[in-house]
């Protein structure tokens, strides 16, 4: 047995066509088909749709506090 994997796009027609070679000449094969579509990729660099829509308002608890921060350590700079 043999595994192929392919990414192809079905056309505006519906129809899905695979054209591969795969080594066989006149024989009788069994193929067996799985369907999994891909799902298109969000921008890595955007929010997603209607995220801010979706989660600002959303907190229900105490008030949020920012509280001090503290201090830092003096680095010297860089010339």
């Amino acid at each position: 047995m043999q595994s192929v994997t392919l990414h192809t796009r079905v056309g505006k027609d519906g129809i899905l066509k695979i054209e591969t070679p795969i080594g066989f000449t006149d024989s009788e094969l069994e193929i067996v088909l799985v369907v999994h579509p891909v799902e298109e990729p969000q921008p890595l660099l955007e929010w997603p749709v209607n995220f801010f829509t979706d989660v600002v308002g959303c907190w229900e608890g105490a008030p949020l506090v920012r509280e001090p921060q503290g201090t830092y350590e003096t680095r010297s700079e860089f010339k």
